[in-house]
C-alpha cells in the first residue's frame, strides 16, 4: 500500500478530477498481481503465521507485499498474501523454489484450501498516484509494526460482459477525487491500489485500503466519504453494474514486509 497519506491524496485531488477512463483503452501492465487465500483447519492460524515467519524464501520474497490475517467481514482463518510479479515465469520459478523449501509455509498441515487469482492495476493507479503493489517499498507508515494498522479489502462482483469493468473503472476515477479529498477523512487512511481480474473470477474489482489508525481510522474516513455528493453519485451508478460487494478487515502478520 505504498500508499500515500490522505493528505497528500487530497493535494492531488483536483489535478486527479480531471483524469478521464475511457473505455476500450489499452492497459498498462507493468506487473501482475496475485492475491493468494489459503484457508486454515480452524485454530491454525498461529502454527500456519509461525511456519510462514520461519520460511526465509517465502518472508524475504521481493515479491511479497502484504501478508495477513482476516478479523472480520468474512471467512475466518484465511491466511491472504498479495505478490506482485513481472510475468508468469517469474511466478512459476518462485513456487517451484519454494516448493524445494524444507520450511515451506504452505504445508497441508494447515491448509484445507488454497485459491490463487491474478489481477492487473489499471490505468487510475498511476493517474491517481496511489501506490500501487507494483512498487516494493512498504506504503508510508506500513515499515514498522507493532501498531493499530489494518487493511481493507473492498470487492466488487460485477455483471459479465466485456464493457462493464471500463465502465466500473470511468465512473470509479469520477467520484474519487471527491472521496479522496473529503474534509474529516482521517490521515492515516490510503488506498494502496485499485485491481480487476486477469485470472480468476472474471469481472471482479478490488479496492485495498490502508488504515494506520486501525478501525477508529476506518470508520472516520468511510463517514467523510457520505459526505462527497460526487463520490456518491458515483456509486449509486456502480451499483447498477454490481452482482454484489464485499468488505473485510485484515491484520497484517508481524513478518508481513507491509504493516
Amino acid at each position: 500500500l505504498g500508499a500515500m497519506s490522505s493528505a497528500s491524496l487530497r493535494r492531488g485531488a483536483a489535478r486527479s478530477s480531471r483524469v478521464v477512463v475511457r473505455r476500450g483503452s489499452p492497459r498498462r501492465m507493468s506487473s501482475m498481481v496475485e492475491l493468494r487465500e489459503e484457508r486454515l483447519h480452524p485454530g491454525a492460524a498461529s502454527e500456519w503465521a509461525a511456519a510462514f515467519q520461519s520460511s526465509a524464501l517465502a518472508v524475504r520474497s521481493s515479491q511479497l507485499r502484504t501478508a495477513t490475517l482476516p478479523e472480520v467481514g468474512g471467512v475466518l482463518d484465511v491466511a491472504t498474501t498479495t505478490y506482485s510479479w513481472s510475468g508468469h515465469e517469474e511466478r512459476s520459478a518462485y513456487y517451484a523454489a519454494l516448493a524445494a523449501d524444507p520450511l515451506d509455509h504452505s504445508g497441508g498441515r494447515w491448509v484445507a484450501e488454497r485459491k490463487s487469482c491474478l489481477y492487473v492495476e489499471p490505468p487510475l493507479v498511476a493517474d491517481f498516484g496511489l501506490h500501487g503493489l507494483a512498487n516494493a517499498a512498504p506504503p508510508e507508515g506500513a515499515s514498522v509494526g507493532g501498531g493499530d494498522a489494518i487493511y481493507e479489502l473492498r470487492r466488487y462482483q460485477l455483471q459479465l460482459g466485456y464493457t462493464t469493468v471500463p465502465r466500473f473503472l470511468e465512473l470509479y476515477a469520477g467520484g474519487l477525487p471527491s472521496k479522496l479529498a473529503a474534509p474529516g477523512t482521517d490521515p492515516s487512511s490510503s488506498l494502496v491500489t485499485v485491481l480487476n481480474t486477469e485470472v480468476g473470477s472474471l469481472n471482479e474489482v478490488i479496492e485495498l485500503w490502508r488504515h494506520g489508525r486501525g478501525t477508529v481510522a476506518m470508520d472516520q474516513s468511510r463517514q467523510a466519504a457520505r459526505g462527497a455528493a460526487p463520490w456518491r453519485e458515483a456509486i449509486g451508478s456502480i451499483a447498477a453494474l454490481a452482482v454484489s460487494f464485499t468488505t473485510s478487515i485484515h491484520r497484517p502478520l508481524p513478518s508481513a514486509p507491509w504493516q
